[in-house]
């Protein structure tokens, strides 16, 4: 159940949210939407997707959601939750089959504060191709990436673990993975040949099933982003 076709200005609302389902408002190539896709998959919640024109956001969207961001879920009784970490901590506790944050409060924090120096990352994947699409000297930038992919990679050594939450997947790989998924479309995909425990990580990570039925091509991804670059992204 799902609208593949972005949703723009002046398109009609969706109707309410199936009984027994829940709505996740997306857009097929953002990663921070692909996190509540992910969680959703994995503990096999039923859903359906709405995806939304981000340049031309519905007005009827912006009620629900006033930042304009996704994801956002919907309930049947019409309750609306967004941010990508809020999303998927509310699913984990609704729907508590397959618990993917820890029980320990230590360890779910320990779990949040990974995703707090992840999200110093994220922006090293776009400062560097927009800089190197602008003619700029991004060697410095780089340099740091590289530097946080290694403590990524320290921090797995340390761990002593496969995945960043244990030995199997937990909430804090997904929210981490869809960066890797686009690692090769950013050309990144060199900076993690001097992290054997970081690159043996998204080899495990692709090998998951809910990883497996959502991910794009790298040639889908590139292609997509190009568009991004460019300034005006094809996001069907």
């Amino acid at each position: 159940m799902s609208a593949e076709k972005c949703l723009a200005k002046g398109s009609t609302a969706p109707g309410p949210v199936p009984k027994d389902y829940i709505r996740v408002y997306s857009m097929r190539f953002c990663p921070f939407a692909q996190r509540a896709r992910l969680v959703l998959k994995a503990k096999g919640i039923k859903y359906e997707t709405i995806n939304i024109h981000l340049k031309e956001k519905p007005e009827w969207y912006l009620k629900k959601n006033p930042l304009g961001l996704v994801p956002t879920l919907e309930t049947p009784a019409g309750e609306v939750i967004y941010e990508s970490p809020i999303t998927c901590e509310y699913l984990d506790e609704v729907y508590p089959e397959k618990k993917l944050l820890p029980s320990s409060p230590f360890a779910k924090a320990q779990q949040k504060m990974m995703l707090e120096n992840f999200s110093k990352v994220i922006p090293y994947f776009y400062k560097i191709p927009t800089g190197r699409k602008n003619g700029e000297d991004v060697s410095g930038l780089e340099a740091d990436l590289k530097e946080k992919f290694a403590k990524l990679n320290e921090c797995l050594i340390n761990k002593k673990t496969k995945f960043f939450g244990g030995d199997s997947i937990t909430m804090i790989d997904y929210m981490m993975w869809p960066w890797f998924e686009r690692a090769e479309a950013y050309q990144f995909k060199q900076f993690l040949d001097g992290t054997p425990e970081l690159k043996k990580w998204t080899e495990l990570m692709l090998q998951d099933s809910a990883v497996k039925a959502l991910m794009f091509s790298p040639d889908a991804h590139k292609a997509f982003f190009k568009t991004f670059l460019d300034g005006n992204p094809d996001f069907d």
